[in-house]
């Protein structure tokens, strides 16, 4: 063998001492605690495989004109966000909406009243669930089955009882044979509220909770949000005041309460509103409600009103967690509305359960008419509660009725034994708001007399008082036919069975759209003046067009029996 001159002796050192700095700086980057290398030493040309699928398209690059908010609505286009949340490019399922949370209470069966003959449940006044329902449907797909709540359907329509001169409730009963259930009658429970004018509202002491998170990045969100809430300062008048706090990966204070005097300030401050971060909605929620105790007052309305999608991704995300946090603020008088805006990324569940959990009401707002009804046609409604734990029992008669099934409520449940506990929460009504529930009765044939008796128990919200009444109904006060019944008793049927077919109820496995399109059609001269009428003919023509032939029958659960 040769023997190397310096050269090669030179040039083999450095091939060597390249090849252990090499090993070293590759040991050193994959151990967990190694520094991010500040610089290179040396490149790498790395040949690309070809890719196996179409990669996902790529967010559009900001340019000098467009501004966060502009960029954000061009990244989300049908309802998903630039990535679905669950990762890759589609959204999980098939669904229209990516990471929606909503909930299966299941479905009423019916109840044999020698089993059972008391049918107890909390009042309910939310309507969000209709709401939602009526967003997917204008965007051109059928509502989840699990967004359905055949109550808050029921509850989003007036139907005309009239207030109670004096009293707290009015209750009103009717009943006439079932246009869509088999072989039984449907009877109908009103339950209205006592009227409070404008000029005689308590003081509110409001304070905003409003989301701020990323999420919130779009028109039907933020936006919205503002131009709800500058709807309802519009509305305030003096002795009102209102405080504000935001939440994002943190919530902050952002304005502590000031009076209607300070109204252009207030409404700056919402309009100044922007979005970044996280969504830490327990914080929010905490700030909230310390900052609505601070400025509590005995004799007036303190309520706190939440504007959020209802993602909560930081701190306590749960609503059992978040509902411990605040218990001692709502035991105090402090009520809270859950308002919900936007739909993918959006949790129905969280949202619905602080609304009923916080002495209040959980409602949807899609659009800015739905922002009017709820901040200035119903303001005083949303605002002062009139009763608070409302508990309804229904005794029906075993010697007249033989079975009986309550469409919806199937989350507002109370045990028969609880109606008379009044630590039993019940549900919140405010004022002039009324409740409807309807039930499927089948009778024993040739039997006459009571039907039922209805009770209402509820406590006054400033005294803790507690009152209760009832009324009968008897079957000389059925209709003898459907078409006898009044119109608000048909347009109450036609949105249960609304909510019936599109929660592909078991009851209503049978039952055509086509049937409950044609009805609607023929109440709608009756309603001509009521937009929500006019609007759920084409809901339900909508849903018609998106309803897909039947197949099979579906098959009875456990649960359904």
């Amino acid at each position: 063998m040769k023997k190397m001159n310096n050269w090669s002796r030179l040039l083999l050192w450095s091939i060597a001492l390249g090849v252990m700095v090499g090993c070293s700086e590759t040991k050193t980057a994959n151990k967990p605690d190694a520094p991010v290398a500040t610089e290179r030493k040396y490149t790498e040309q790395l040949v690309p495989l070809p890719p196996t699928t179409p990669p996902p398209p790529s967010a559009p690059a900001p340019s000098s004109s467009m501004n966060y908010r502009e960029m954000k609505n061009k990244i989300v286009t049908t309802g998903g966000m630039d990535r679905p949340a669950h990762g890759g490019s589609k959204i999980v399922n098939g669904k229209p909406y990516d990471a929606t949370f909503f909930k299966n209470y299941g479905v009423n069966p019916f109840v044999d009243t020698e089993d059972d003959h008391f049918s107890t449940f909390a009042t309910d006044v939310d309507t969000a669930s209709y709401t939602v329902a009526r967003s997917y449907l204008k965007n051109g797909h059928l509502p989840d089955n699990d967004s359905v709540r055949t109550e808050e359907f029921v509850n989003f329509f007036d139907y005309g009882y009239p207030a109670p001169a004096t009293d707290t409730f009015g209750i009103y009963l009717d009943a006439a044979p079932a246009k869509f259930g088999k072989n039984c009658f449907l009877q109908r429970i009103g339950i209205k509220g006592k009227e409070i004018s404008v000029k005689d509202r308590k003081d509110a002491i409001l304070t905003f909770v409003i989301d701020c998170s990323g999420s919130m990045a779009r028109e039907d969100r933020l936006e919205l949000v503002k131009k709800s809430l500058r709807l309802l300062v519009d509305q305030l008048r003096e002795g009102d005041r209102i405080g504000i706090v935001v939440y994002e990966s943190r919530g902050r204070v952002l304005m502590e309460h000031q009076g209607i005097s300070a109204k252009q300030e207030i409404l700056d401050s919402i309009d100044a509103l922007r979005t970044s971060g996280s969504t830490n909605a327990s914080e929010g929620l905490r700030l909230g409600y310390q900052l609505a105790d601070k400025a509590f007052q005995r004799g007036c309305i303190n309520r706190l009103i939440l504007c959020a999608d209802g993602v909560a991704n930081e701190g306590q995300t749960s609503a059992e967690e978040i509902l411990k946090e605040i218990k001692q603020y709502v035991d105090k008088g402090i009520c809270l509305s859950a308002i919900g805006f936007g739909m993918a990324n959006y949790n129905d569940i969280l949202l619905e359960k602080l609304g009923d959990e916080g002495n209040g009401h959980y409602a949807y707002v899609d659009t800015i008419m739905e922002a009017k009804r709820v901040f200035v046609e119903n303001l005083t409604g949303t605002l002062q509660v009139i009763a608070r734990d409302v508990k309804v029992q229904v005794d029906f008669n075993p010697a007249v009725v033989r079975s009986y099934r309550l469409l919806g409520y199937e989350n507002r449940d109370v045990a028969d034994d609880k109606f008379r506990d009044d630590k039993q929460k019940g549900g919140a009504i405010g004022s002039g708001f009324a409740v409807t529930a309807l039930y499927e009765v089948k009778l024993w044939d040739d039997k006459a007399g009571k039907i039922a008796t209805v009770f209402v128990r509820s406590k006054d919200p400033d005294k803790d008082e507690v009152k209760e009444i009832s009324k009968d109904i008897t079957t000389a006060e059925v209709k003898k036919n459907f078409v006898d019944a009044s119109d608000g008793f048909k347009l109450a049927s036609a949105t249960a069975q609304f909510a019936e077919l599109l929660r592909h109820s078991y009851w209503a496995k049978d039952e055509k759209i086509d049937n409950l399109l044609d009805l609607v059609q023929a109440l709608a001269p009756a309603f001509k003046n009521d937009t929500k009428v006019i609007e759920l003919v084409d809901m339900v023509a909508k849903a018609k067009t998106l309803t897909p032939a039947p197949e099979s029958a579906p098959k009875e659960t456990e649960k359904d029996k």
